[in-house]
């Protein structure tokens, strides 16, 4: 997010900058330590993903590599689970934690979760609103006139849409890794404690999204109060 200048507001986006710079150091340690560790049914995270699709019957979804660490996600438009490079080849517990989280959203997608299709639907529209939000709020701060509420208020609008994207993302998250663990447990295909394992991980990767919720909140604070101290 472009902050543009310092001002006293500034100080609202502490805490959320902490618990992001917190949330990513604890994924990247346990993600570190988990990928050392193989499970003990030696099945790769490509393997885990597609077994999972087949056991719920899930058949128009193709499971893929893709390049970069951490670039694991699901694409409802293509129907296509994509791992990363390593989490597609390797039988390490973060691999299969992960490549069964993205296998979450597959079975979302399948069965008509609400919040995934919300949250697909307002991506196009977020995209945009990222993008023009702060441009369009700080045309009408730094400048008087007339239409300089207006085009506040406009940013405002557009962060808003963003902030709503933030916390749809939550539920769909976090309902993933349920159903990841889940079937983790159920389809054996992790023992007990790899399971306490492959929830450390998702939890892990479940406050990123946490983290970016409480900035885009304090964010959006912070640019009502800007907008507020003009009147």
């Amino acid at each position: 997010m472009p902050f543009f200048f310092f001002d006293p507001t500034m100080i609202l986006l502490i805490p959320a900058f902490i618990l992001a710079v917190w949330a990513q150091m604890r994924v990247r340690r346990t993600y570190n330590k988990y990928k050392k560790i193989a499970s003990a049914r030696g099945l790769s995270g490509a393997k885990v993903a597609q077994y999972i699709l087949q056991q719920n019957g899930i058949y128009d979804v193709e499971v893929e590599p893709v390049s970069g660490e951490l670039t694991d996600h699901y694409d409802p438009r293509v129907k296509k689970v994509r791992l990363s490079e390593y989490n597609y080849k390797n039988n390490s517990l973060a691999a299969v934690a992960i490549a069964a989280h993205e296998v979450g959203h597959a079975m979302q997608d399948a069965q008509g979760y609400a919040p995934l299709k919300i949250r697909h639907a307002i991506l196009p529209v977020t995209n945009f609103a990222s993008y023009a939000a702060f441009p369009l709020f700080f045309i009408g701060f730094f400048f008087s006139g007339g239409t300089s509420l207006f085009f506040m208020k406009l940013g405002i609008l557009f962060f808003a849409s963003v902030v709503v994207f933030h916390i749809v993302t939550l539920p769909v998250e976090f309902n993933a890794s349920m159903r990841a663990l889940k079937q983790l447990q159920g389809q054996g295909l992790l023992l007990s404690d790899e399971v306490t394992a492959a929830r450390k991980v998702l939890t892990a990767a479940a406050l990123t999204y946490v983290a970016a919720a409480a900035m885009a909140l304090l964010e959006l604070l912070r640019l009502i109060i800007l907008a507020n101290s003009r009147d």
